[in-house]
């Protein structure tokens, strides 16, 4: 059973920083993507950041500056930190990857982790 595994959410106050993990597992052939995405109380599903195995990343223009996204591709690992986190930054943030699996591509996505900003 192949399976996305988060954690590192929280409760943090406004200016503080956070550190998402998401580890894949299970008969896993291959990683194309790595990635992170939010969803806040009544608003639409949104990409945080996304990184392939080569490396190079792409970032929602709201994080821009403020996150970082890393893979370690032994471990099939992916981590989100967080900095200057904002109360807009207040949501489940679920992990996503297309991944190989039983000779098939397709998206696979984490339970999610709540994050909450507030003071």
């Amino acid at each position: 059973q192949v399976q996305l595994v988060e954690s590192g959410g929280g409760l943090v106050q406004p200016g503080g920083s956070l550190r998402l993990s998401c580890a894949a597992s299970g008969s896993i052939f291959g990683i194309r993507v790595m990635g992170w995405y939010r969803q806040a109380p009544g608003k639409q599903r949104e990409s945080v950041a996304r990184i392939i195995t080569g490396g190079s990343a792409n970032y929602g223009d709201s994080v821009k500056g403020r996150f970082i996204i890393s893979r370690d591709n032994a471990k099939n690992t992916v981590y989100l930190q967080m900095n200057s986190l904002e109360p807009e930054d207040t949501a489940v943030y679920y992990c996503n990857a297309i991944m190989k699996v039983a000779g098939t591509w397709d998206d696979y996505w984490g339970q999610g982790t709540q994050v909450t900003v507030s003071s």
